[in-house]
């Protein structure tokens, strides 16, 4: 086993361990054992367990975001309808499969549960490489369709994280569940609507006869 193979499966191994028990529960012993190497081998390549958890998560989430820019490059690029290329971008992004690993987000869920004691840089990291790389994508398409009169955006980086949050499916009733294909799509539909509702840009007014304006005389 080469060292980048050894590297590789000590990110695996400690993506599991880490998704699992999250950081502060996670020892190093467990995390060699589910990479199948020592633990001297982890501490060749990675100074303590901070250092191996935001390469993981730096890791875990280059992945996640890869996934997730690919499902908004391909709905998104070219729209035909808006509505309904929002909804099935959307349905797409959402789904386990759309979203990235599910691993990823099990890990996520640890990272959230217990900030308070993962270091700071590590969260920075995982913010910078996986969902602010998304939202900026996300946000690219929705100043674009503003440019083209398509939509009313005031700050398009505003307006992807209302977007992302509207068509969320982490309901408190699914937890423990996985959504079904008719609850995800209503979830998404009612979400992709109230953004519309909010940023389709209103109609032009029409000229008033003769130049004036209601109430002016």
């Amino acid at each position: 086993m080469t060292r980048e193979d050894k590297r590789r499966a000590i990110l695996a191994g400690a993506l599991t361990v880490f998704a699992r028990d999250g950081y502060t529960r996670a020892g190093i012993d467990t995390i060699a054992r589910a990479a199948g190497v020592s633990t001297r081998t982890i501490y060749n390549h990675f100074t303590d367990k901070a250092e191996l958890f935001q390469a993981v998560i730096q890791d875990s989430a280059t992945r996640a975001a890869d996934a997730q820019i690919a499902v908004i490059d391909r709905h998104l690029r070219k729209v035909t309808d808006l509505e309904a290329d929002l909804i099935d971008f959307g349905r797409e992004l959402v789904t386990p499969a759309g979203g990235g690993d599910a691993e990823h987000f099990a890990l996520v869920r640890q990272i959230n549960a217990e900030a308070g004691h993962i270091p700071r840089a590590a969260i920075d990291a995982w913010q910078e490489t996986g969902p602010l790389r998304v939202r900026r994508q996300l946000a690219a398409y929705l100043r674009r369709w503003s440019e083209q009169g398509l939509l009313h955006v005031e700050d398009p980086d505003r307006a992807a994280v209302h977007l992302l949050l509207l068509i969320s499916v982490d309901d408190p009733s699914y937890r423990g569940a996985t959504p079904t294909d008719a609850q995800i799509t209503r979830t998404v539909t009612a979400g992709v609507r109230a953004f519309l509702h909010g940023h389709l840009r209103p109609p032009a007014k029409p000229p008033v006869p003769g130049g004036t304006r209601p109430g002016s005389t």
